[in-house]
């Protein structure tokens, strides 16, 4: 898949500059699919050409003028049409951290420790930020009223496979913990 799909559906939320654009990235859509805002502007600028989103220039006094993107017609059923075939191959997971953990034997038991506790803690740090997009997106209400209250449910989705991921994550990483300490050397 390429940077393409993911930038047409981030516009499905609506118009959007290509700065709350790179934000969004940031936020929500770099935990699966990363991109630089310089990847983005480029893609931004092809998908134009494309004619899968059009832009429009908004005047602003005493800042540089922004261009607003949004989907045409065309960009929506390219979309739609590329939401509704499965994926080529099943999401391969590629992991830095996995092969030092795999290579870790004969490494000092706790530099392999901070590694894992470096891990829990950004595993506790996205969890935490998808527990406040979470919270906003309900906004006081229960999952099932927001569930039957919204049009788009694929972010929502898409968050709660985030959650998922990191809770699994911090459980993964408290358990190697408790492994490394068992078998640590008796002093």
């Amino acid at each position: 898949m390429s940077l393409k799909y993911a930038v047409l559906a981030a516009l499905l939320e609506g118009e959007a500059s290509g700065y709350e654009l790179s934000k969004v990235f940031d936020v929500s859509l770099a935990n699966f699919w990363p991109a630089t805002p310089q990847q983005l502007y480029r893609e931004l600028e092809r998908l134009a050409q494309d004619g899968l989103i059009e832009a429009r220039v908004v005047q602003q006094e005493r800042r540089p003028n922004k261009r607003l993107f949004t989907l045409t017609e065309t960009g929506r059923r390219e979309l739609s049409a590329f939401a509704a075939e499965p994926p080529r191959r099943p999401a391969a997971l590629r992991d830095e951290f996995l092969i030092k953990i795999q290579a870790m034997d004969g490494v000092d038991p706790e530099v392999t420790r901070a590694l894992f506790e470096e891990r829990l803690s950004w595993a506790r740090g996205k969890l935490a930020r998808y527990e406040r997009v979470r919270d906003r997106f309900l906004d006081g209400r229960t999952e099932e009223r927001y569930l039957a209250e919204v049009d788009r449910i694929g972010p929502y989705l898409t968050l709660l496979g985030g959650i998922a991921l990191e809770t699994e994550t911090v459980r993964w990483c408290e358990r190697a913990l408790a492994i490394l300490k068992r078998r640590a050397p008796l002093s």
